[in-house]
């Protein structure tokens, strides 16, 4: 079973979306993200560099969380996965991405997507 680094709730008022209001006004998004590794020789050794940065994987979720508006949460969740995967020791990923403040017409906690990549 693999070690796994977790990031979640990670919040950022972004304009992402397909509507005029969403990339005009912004909306609070959440993004949570599950790295998969082998962790052993950090936690054998206490040691930073055989680990995964959590500040560095912050960096890149913040970097495209605040890029470019995009208009789906899908290409926010792929774009993040994508980088994240690309990091040494990160075996796979899997990143959630949450709209909080979607309008529908009824109750609702958030509405997103989750998506799980891995090296093949």
């Amino acid at each position: 079973m693999p070690d796994h680094v977790l990031l979640s709730g990670m919040r950022f008022r972004a304009h992402h979306g397909v509507l005029g209001e969403e990339r005009t006004e912004g909306q609070d998004f959440l993004v949570d993200v599950d790295l998969e590794a082998d962790l052993r020789a950090a936690g054998q050794n206490d040691d930073l560099d055989r680990t995964i940065d959590y500040r560095h994987v912050y960096g890149i979720v913040k970097d495209v969380m605040l890029g470019a508006p995009q208009n789906l949460v899908e290409t926010l969740a792929e774009t993040i996965a994508t980088r994240i995967l690309a990091l040494d020791r990160v075996t796979a990923v899997t990143v959630r991405v949450r709209k909080p403040q979607v309008k529908l017409p009824g109750p609702l906690e958030s509405a997103g997507v989750e998506m799980r990549r891995e090296k093949r």
